[in-house]
């Protein structure tokens, strides 16, 4: 089942964390390198990435999260910000660890595109790492080009040369 939010009040965190554990536990060290403890480490990654949610993403400019559910489990989730009609930004893409290699990222995008399609045409931009093969297999499978060699960050206005450009298009 495919559920679009449009405020952080109709999230369920706990589902939501459950999504990102991974990258959550991969962050620690980013963010709070001097924490021994990663139990604590993730507890406070976890807290800045609902605060960065509820105080910034869902401030910006026309934000959904998008979230694919199986069974009753939060399996992968995503953001959009409608930049301007018709232009969109996707960013973290993710799926739980136990629901990979069964095509739920896919799943979920597809769903996204579906969604986006019946509103009209559009533009879905990304940034993929250079070095994620599993995102670039899903982007590509569902339909994105690699449009440059440096991915270019439209909510920090910013390139960055470890990721490359999608892009997906629909025209009517």
């Amino acid at each position: 089942m495919l559920h679009r939010f449009d405020r952080f009040s109709q999230l369920d965190a706990g589902k939501l964390m459950g999504v990102y554990a991974e990258s959550n536990l991969e962050n620690t060290d980013y963010f709070f390198p001097d924490i021994q403890d990663k139990d604590e480490a993730v507890r406070k990654v976890e807290e800045g990435f609902l605060s960065y949610l509820e105080l910034d993403f869902f401030q910006s400019i026309n934000p959904s999260y998008w979230i694919l559910e199986e069974s009753g489990q939060w399996v992968s989730a995503l953001r959009l910000n409608e930049l301007k009609p018709g232009f969109y930004y996707l960013e973290a893409l993710e799926t739980r660890p136990d629901a990979r290699r069964k095509g739920c990222g896919a799943r979920l995008l597809t769903e996204v595109l579906e969604a986006l399609k019946a509103k009209g045409p559009f533009i879905l931009c990304d940034c993929v790492g250079k070095r994620n093969e599993a995102s670039l297999r899903t982007h590509m499978k569902c339909g994105f080009e690699i449009v440059s060699e440096e991915g270019y960050d439209y909510l920090n206005d910013e390139a960055d040369s470890r990721v490359y450009g999608l892009r997906y298009q629909f025209m009517k």
